[in-house]
């Protein structure tokens, strides 16, 4: 499908301490990013809480910043803050622009291309692809009380770049064994939404569903966080129903 994605905010970054500037913000490796590559990661706050989810591209001289739409303003805001004795400058890119999606993965990897999409977020199709990949949603599935590596940006996370935002309670946390809770994907023999707590034999409060779609069979598919207490075993009960757990995507 072409995904429509014309609502999302992309800013360019630009001057001479651009790489320096975005290497030491974000969680993505911005050194090892080639010309036309782009990555997906985070800006956190020094206690590495997620404060915006981002993807970086490359374009010669500038680098794209994109993030969903309710998070541009937000974004650029922690951008200019930041931006004190750097040489940078912000510049909107504006026009339609679209993802060939064929697979719930390729959300996470494939590029943006010139022109709208034929296929809006809010399609059912688009959204059971999206809980599939575990592609977040701010506000729904990640916010300012959640870690990087309690989602599925724990995949891109770059333990060998340098230092920078909230990079200590990320690494601290790695090398203690790693996250109190996941976001996992379920498949419920139900409807629920999101809000539904989810039970485990281990743990009857084991966490609560984030997002939630009908996956036109009688079933739900869901996104939700589960402590690590309940990672055994696939069976957990989500609002009275029966729930398979899968790891992120499938």
């Amino acid at each position: 499908m072409k995904l429509d994605r014309s609502h999302w905010r992309r800013l360019l970054v630009s001057g001479g301490d651009r790489v320096r500037f975005l290497q030491g913000l974000t969680t993505i490796n911005v050194e090892k990013l080639g010309d036309g590559e782009h990555a997906w990661g985070a800006i956190l706050n020094p206690k590495g809480r997620v404060l915006s989810v981002i993807a970086l591209a490359r374009f010669g001289e500038s680098i794209g910043v994109l993030t969903e739409g309710s998070l541009g303003d937000k974004t650029r805001a922690l951008l200019e803050r930041y931006a004190v004795m750097d040489d940078v400058a912000f510049e909107p890119a504006e026009g339609p622009v679209h993802q060939v999606v064929e697979a719930p993965d390729d959300l996470w990897h494939a590029k943006l291309e010139h022109g709208a999409g034929d296929v809006a977020e809010t399609d059912p199709a688009a959204e059971r692809l999206r809980i599939r990949a575990g592609f977040l949603r701010y506000g729904a599935d990640v916010d300012e009380d959640h870690f990087p590596f309690e989602t599925p940006l724990v995949r891109f996370l770059d333990y060998t770049k340098g230092c920078y935002v909230g990079q200590e309670p990320v690494f601290r946390v790695k090398a203690q064994g790693g996250a109190a809770r996941v976001l996992k994907g379920f498949v419920v023999q139900g409807a629920v939404a999101a809000g539904a707590v989810i039970k485990h034999p281990a743990k009857d409060n084991a966490g609560t569903v984030t997002s939630a779609v009908a996956a036109g069979d009688g079933t739900t598919l869901a996104l939700g966080y589960l402590h690590r207490t309940a990672w055994e075993g696939t069976s957990v009960e989500i609002g009275g129903h029966a729930a398979t757990v899968h790891e992120l995507p499938w």
